[in-house]
């Protein structure tokens, strides 16, 4: 972990303008939604996005939610069911994120979304988050503002407690209303289901939908799809061979530093300096670059297990199980 000088800025225009450009230049900015302290990044830029797994120490690249300003940005990187938008203009701003599908216009990132084909969105309900993602004018990955299994912040001085020297900027607006995290609602295909209860109630959620919520995602599996909740997840038909020398004939090579791949039918390479930050922003996407039809196994090169690594690996482990 790069240890970094934190800038702690305050809620006035100038700051938050600050605040937008370093996330729009691949920072990692906290600031305070209605429910707790969320930590930031460009969730269009993989690297960013990464930075956030590095900072927070999270163990597994979990699906991250996309904050943006309005729900007519949202319309622009989800596919909106009929129900999903009765929620949407129900209940946004505010404390709810819609997991939907992606629509074909998406820009948030393979490994904010964990390489799936939905997307989690939320549009916060606080003047600073508004005003930061005013400023940004991207959707930002946001998950909560803490080390990865410590309490949520809902505080900045909870925030800089756990996260200070490993961030780019901390905003202070105050403690937070909420206090909890967002609830998380499933809209993909025609059910709705709850994934993870918070800040708005099932009743409120219900009573506008005219119907009962069902409980968890169809086909829910040992990964997680959506923050809170767990469910299948991308993993290429081909099969993966880890921690591989070279690759066999016909078979693709998925490489990290020089070397390797001689025999390989396709090849790419998650970072050619061996830089895992990288690594793990082109994860996904080289990993569905390569499962083709005519690939029957990917071989992968052995990736150091610290840091970002960790969790490096272990995405790589769960597409290599038998399925």
């Amino acid at each position: 972990m790069t240890y970094r000088n934190t800038l702690h800025l305050g809620a006035d225009p100038s700051s938050l303008a600050k605040a937008g450009r370093i996330l729009a230049e691949g920072g990692l900015v906290s600031f305070p939604t209605e429910t707790v302290y969320g930590l930031g990044a460009d969730a269009t830029n993989g690297r960013a996005v990464a930075g956030i797994y590095e900072a927070k120490g999270r163990p597994r690249f979990n699906p991250l939610i996309a904050h943006l300003a309005s729900f007519e940005l949202a319309r622009g990187q989800g596919v909106f069911s009929p129900a999903a938008e009765r929620l949407a203009l129900a209940f946004w701003p505010g404390p709810l994120t819609l997991v939907v599908p992606k629509a074909p216009s998406c820009t948030v990132s393979e490994i904010a979304t964990a390489g799936l084909d939905s997307v989690a969105l939320r549009v916060p309900d606080h003047p600073v988050a508004h005003a930061v993602l005013e400023a940004v004018g991207r959707p930002v990955a946001a998950p909560s503002a803490n080390r990865s299994g410590h309490v949520s912040a809902t505080t900045a001085a909870h925030v800089a407690a756990d996260l200070d020297g490993r961030i780019d900027a901390i905003v202070d607006g105050g403690a937070t209303q909420v206090g909890v995290e967002s609830t998380i609602l499933s809209c993909l295909g025609d059910r709705v289901a709850m994934l993870r209860p918070g800040g708005l109630s099932r009743d409120m959620i219900e009573d506008v939908l005219g119907f009962a919520l069902a409980e968890g995602p169809e086909g829910a599996g040992d990964e997680p799809v959506a923050p809170g909740m767990l469910a299948s997840h991308y993993a290429p038909r081909a099969h993966v061979r880890l921690d591989a020398e070279d690759a066999e004939p016909g078979e693709a090579w998925l490489g990290f530093g020089p070397g390797g791949g001689g025999q390989a039918r396709i090849s790419a390479n998650l970072s050619p300096s061996g830089e895992l930050t990288e690594a793990a922003a082109n994860l996904f996407g080289m990993l569905r670059l390569l499962d083709r039809a005519d690939i029957h196994a990917i071989a992968v090169a052995p990736i150091p297990g610290e840091g970002l690594g960790e969790a490096i690996r272990d995405r790589l482990a769960r597409a290599a199980a038998e399925r």
